[in-house]
């Protein structure tokens, strides 16, 4: 797909109207009240959701012969939320701050970045709606799933190295059906530099995203929520798509990561789908990320210091039982295989997890446990590959 088909699928999805969103949380305001503290000004004219949400992990990674090699024992998110609307419903805004340090994405950019989402959506009817802000890119699944409806404790691998994440941008979102077919659209034009960021450079990034969901849609927006805690009647599926291209990014993971030494074109392309049915969840992503340059950079003054694209594809999969009594089983597999091209510095990254969930309130209120393998494999001698195993116990409590 050229550049120029990618912008025009993405002004169609911005520029049409008569639609409908049924989207995850994430990409639109709280205003019903269902979560959360609920205000109304005495007017009507303002309303206003506050809601915060806490994880506290304990994580032990060991080495084969089952010595604690680290321990990673924190706060791992800590959020607040806040959304409403406007003078009426069809003005909302969602505005989300985060205060636990690896939730600022300190270590890459040496700030704390507290603000997280700030946008202002304009709803057209109910079946279009326009964002204008800072939010999550249309991209894959399991990255707008909001953390917080997650099933194991954190996102995958292959999230971490392949996600769109956040941006600054216009966003549209638009639902309809085609008989029993229905579908969501969405596209984001945006700055391709992540979050608050002081300055942008003059390339773009356009996304857009197709869902379909041809047994109708699920129970309180089960397509973006991990686990079947609704225990759906029918079988329910959902097939996701799309593809993103980042003009001029600077840095090695497209929205984030650390700086690289010059500009680089970054194409990528995602797939997903998630089947439900009376307590089963199967869920799988694929990922991958492209350059059409040298994925290696270096800086001009000192030709040692390099930083690269993170190139190559990732496969996730997630299976779960939940029980009537909200005792769930969960498993996953996720694979992150590295472009021929860097293979020299990147390895071939696998996790294997099983973990045990119980939900108090469903996902606002939930304590986990996991144990896990993880195995690095190298391409390059000169790098030893490494194995190790997990154990991680979280709490989350939000309201």
């Amino acid at each position: 797909m050229t550049k120029q088909t990618l912008l025009f699928i993405v002004l169609i999805f911005i520029s049409f109207t008569g639609l409908f969103a049924q989207t995850e949380v994430d990409e639109r305001a709280m205003i019903s009240y269902r979560k959360g503290l609920g205000f109304n000004a005495p007017d009507s004219l303002f309303g206003l959701n506050i809601r915060f949400r806490m994880q506290s992990r304990a994580g032990f990674n060991f080495d084969e012969d089952m010595n604690i090699e680290s321990i990673d024992a924190r706060v791992s998110r800590l959020r607040l939320r806040f959304d409403g609307y406007m003078m009426n419903e069809k003005l909302t805004y969602y505005i989300q701050l985060s205060f636990s340090r690896g939730d600022q994405d300190w270590d890459n950019t040496h700030v704390p970045n507290v603000v997280r989402d700030a946008m202002v959506y304009y709803h057209f009817n109910k079946k279009f709606y326009m964002g204008f802000g800072q939010g999550k890119l249309p991209g894959n699944r399991q990255r707008i799933i909001s953390s917080g409806q997650q099933q194991i404790y954190d996102r995958s691998n292959v999230n971490a190295n392949f996600t769109l994440d956040r941006d600054f941008g216009l966003f549209a979102y638009y639902s309809n059906k085609a008989g029993d077919l229905h579908y969501n659209l969405k596209g984001a034009i945006s700055t391709g530099d992540g979050r608050n960021q002081l300055t942008t450079d003059k390339g773009l990034e356009y996304t857009g995203r197709i869902e379909l969901l041809p047994f109708g849609k699920f129970q309180n927006d089960g397509d973006f929520s991990e686990g079947d805690l609704e225990f759906e009647a029918t079988p329910k599926l959902s097939l996701g798509g799309g593809v993103s291209f980042n003009e001029n990014a600077i840095r090695t993971r497209g929205t984030i990561g650390t700086e690289l030494y010059d500009n680089r074109d970054m194409k990528s392309v995602f797939a997903d789908m998630v089947l439900k049915y009376r307590g089963w969840a199967l869920s799988s992503e694929y990922i991958s990320r492209a350059t059409p340059e040298s994925a290696f950079t270096y800086n001009e003054l000192d030709s040692t210091q390099m930083a690269y694209v993170v190139t190559g594809n990732g496969i996730d999969t997630q299976i779960s039982y939940c029980f009537r009594n909200y005792w769930e089983i969960a498993a996953r597999y996720s694979v992150v295989t590295p472009a021929t091209e860097i293979r020299t510095a990147a390895m071939r990254d696998s996790f294997y997890i099983i973990g045990v969930n119980k939900y108090l309130r469903k996902h606002l209120t939930k304590f986990q446990g996991f144990v896990g393998y993880r195995t690095q494999e190298t391409y390059n001698k000169a790098i030893p590959g490494k194995n190790n195993y997990l154990l991680v116990l979280q709490v989350e409590l939000g309201i």
